[in-house]
């Protein structure tokens, strides 16, 4: 029986995790209402766009409680760009001086993302505004050779926690983490045609 992943398709660039996800034999179901959380599957990805959106949309359609606790009790998570700051611990907030990526953070208050199971710190809008959207190759854990990485509007991971290992960095900047069952990446995997980072989520799945 093929591995049922749900996708939450709230908002977001939820459909080309489907497509990259069928392409590796996975049977998608869309999270768009409620009830939607209450059937079976085995994995959750969670999509880029905009995360205070789509936090709220978790909570309002009264979803969040439900994939929390499946989170918790270990259900492989993907979560990339504004999925990976739903997933964080601790979300910093601000753009850096001028676009600058090694600017101070001005004015960044601190709060948890929606969900707050992996143990990082992400900085939101990350590279400002001149450093919005780029495209580039980098190392990435357990994958042989560089892996395409597609960023718009990034954030990056500031910081690893205890539990949480970086699996790729850009630039210094760390893009990349894995914790137990979760995966959180800064870039939008499900934009390219390299399907390794798909492939390495669907390998969490037992």
């Amino acid at each position: 029986m093929g591995k049922k992943v749900a996708v939450l398709a709230v908002q977001g660039a939820f459909v080309e995790h489907e497509r990259a996800l069928s392409k590796l034999g996975c049977e998608c179901v869309e999270l768009r209402q409620g009830p939607d959380v209450r059937q079976p599957f085995d994995a959750l990805v969670l999509p880029g766009g905009e995360s205070t959106v789509q936090a709220k949309l978790l909570r309002e359609l009264g979803m969040i409680d439900e994939l929390h606790r499946r989170i918790a009790d270990g259900m492989p998570v993907m979560g990339t760009c504004a999925g990976l700051i739903l997933l964080a611990k601790t979300v910093e907030e601000g753009v850096p001086g001028a676009g600058d990526p090694t600017a101070e953070v001005v004015g960044g208050a601190v709060a948890p993302g929606a969900f707050g199971t992996l143990p990082v710190t992400v900085r939101r809008n990350a590279y400002g505004r001149q450093l919005g959207s780029f495209h580039a190759k980098a190392p990435f854990s357990d994958i042989e050779g560089d892996v395409p990485m597609t960023f718009i509007r990034a954030p990056y991971i500031a910081e690893v926690h205890e539990g949480a290992t970086p699996l790729a960095t850009v630039d210094g900047r760390i893009v990349a983490v894995r914790a137990g069952n979760q995966l959180g990446v800064a870039f939008h995997p499900e934009l390219d045609d390299d399907l390794r980072i798909h492939e390495l989520f669907v390998s969490l799945i037992g």
